[in-house]
């Protein structure tokens, strides 16, 4: 089975990519490389944030690896919060921070549509891929549901009644944004194995 380096600290979205890859590729943390570093995020776009991480593992560990960056951008406060969306309501924010600084930015605005975006990185036998994936929805007015993270709980996807965090990590994880990107990123490292 392929092995290949994911370039996150985050558990949750660790969790979730080893879900979507089924078993079809054995992936490995930043944990399991014992790599430990903060990896600065300073690009201006979802793209160049996945690059940045994914570098930094490559040229300091050696590791064939991929990042990903995910942003939620809504229509009518000008796509925002975008590529800040991990940390929207200030640096050392939590999630719920980030969620209520939303829904208070969207008191009263008709138009509530938004979507999700991830790009995903990957450096492999010395080239270099991008993958995205994105999923259009609507920001309810008030939180739903305890399944997911980030800001699953005010995310309504286009077709669905419940957020993302009422229909569960196991139907998610078949249509979100980051199923959809990972979906082709498998895809592509599976039919190198061919």
């Amino acid at each position: 089975m392929k092995k290949i380096v994911f370039a996150t600290n985050n558990s949750h979205k660790l969790k979730e990519i080893r879900a979507i890859a089924n078993g079809k590729l054995e992936i490995l943390s930043l944990s399991d490389i014992e790599s430990y570093d903060e990896i600065e995020e300073n690009g201006s776009t979802l793209e160049e944030n996945a690059l940045i991480k994914a570098r930094f593992i490559k040229d300091k560990y050696g590791y064939d690896c991929f990042a990903d960056d995910t942003g939620l951008e809504v229509e009518a406060i000008g796509n925002a919060p975008g590529v800040y969306s991990a940390r929207y309501a200030g640096e050392h924010c939590s999630p719920q921070d980030n969620m209520e600084k939303l829904l208070r930015e969207m008191t009263g605005k008709l138009n509530r549509k938004a979507r999700f975006r991830t790009a995903i990185a990957l450096l492999c036998n010395g080239e270099q891929h991008l993958f995205e994936g994105e999923i259009n929805g609507r920001i309810i007015e008030e939180k739903r549901g305890s399944a997911g993270f980030g800001y699953d709980p005010v995310f309504q996807p286009d077709g669905y009644d419940q957020t993302f965090a009422e229909i569960g990590d196991e139907q998610k994880n078949k249509i979100s944004h980051r199923a959809l990107a990972m979906n082709k990123l498998a895809d592509f490292l599976l039919s190198e194995d061919e």
